[in-house]
């Protein structure tokens, strides 16, 4: 059993597709449609984020790794693919550390496999304070956090996509994430392991997670193949998703 809400779409390879903060499993739209031909697409909302429960315990990403290896098992499911865009992407990894052989393949999209510098360790645990104290997301709102996740060129229409996304945060999912990226692992040595195909795609204008961190993982990854997608940010799935489909493809024929 999980309590987890997610969506679940088509059949064929499994692929569990896992969204970036603070977003939720919807911003997988363009994946959840059939475009991504014979793949079963499970997206769920992680928890605290979209309509899945606020998160309990220590923050930590294996523990939501360990949720999805239990997701699987209530889907029917030995194995899949798993990947994510940026927080999305640490869990993958954190999944593929704690349950490897479950593992069919992986996709990291705008992610990086390093931890946290002590600026960006003391921005999330400023944020985690605030958004308890406040009992509300409305800060990632006034900081425009939209902007640093979306290249220049979005549409007005994208821009108000992912401020709703964003908008459908809990307080508790917001604080228990920005906690469990903070105390996260390198996982070089997890990613130099793996025996799977994977794929790593990265936005030419990702500010966050740039070109040079994507490039970081396919150099660490035994079997990997590099998409950088031209004029986008750092939600490559709904920023270009023909491109990211074209990527997510070909790793599922090479599963």
């Amino acid at each position: 059993m999980t309590d987890l809400a997610f969506r679940d779409h088509g059949t064929g390879t499994p692929l569990l597709l896992l969204h970036a903060f603070p977003l939720h499993g919807g911003m997988y739209r363009a994946q959840l449609d059939g475009a991504l031909g014979t793949a079963r697409v499970l997206a769920p909302d992680l928890p605290g984020f979209g309509d899945s429960p606020a998160p309990f315990g220590e923050p930590s990403l294996d523990a939501w790794a360990d949720r999805l290896a239990e997701l699987l098992d209530a889907t029917g499911l030995g194995k899949a693919v798993v990947g994510g865009i940026s927080m999305g992407g640490y869990l993958a990894m954190a999944f593929a550390r704690r349950h490897p052989e479950r593992l069919a393949g992986l996709l990291l999209a705008d992610t990086k496999a390093s931890t946290d510098q002590p600026a960006a360790l003391a921005n999330r645990e400023r944020i985690a304070a605030a958004v308890l104290a406040r009992n509300s997301v409305a800060l990632l709102r006034e900081e425009r956090l939209e902007e640093s996740l979306l290249g220049s060129e979005s549409t007005p229409e994208l821009v108000r996509e992912v401020r709703a996304l964003i908008g459908a945060a809990s307080p508790a999912g917001v604080a228990w994430a920005q906690r469990a990226m903070a105390g996260r692992v390198d996982s070089f040595d997890t990613l130099a392991g793996l025996r799977v195909p994977a794929a790593v795609v990265v936005g030419e204008h990702d500010a966050l997670t740039p070109v040079a961190d994507a490039e970081e993982l396919a150099q660490a990854l035994p079997d990997a193949e590099l998409t950088v997608i031209p004029g986008v940010g750092h939600l490559t799935a709904l920023e270009a998703p023909a491109a990211f489909n074209a990527a997510v493809t070909a790793l599922l024929r090479r599963v």
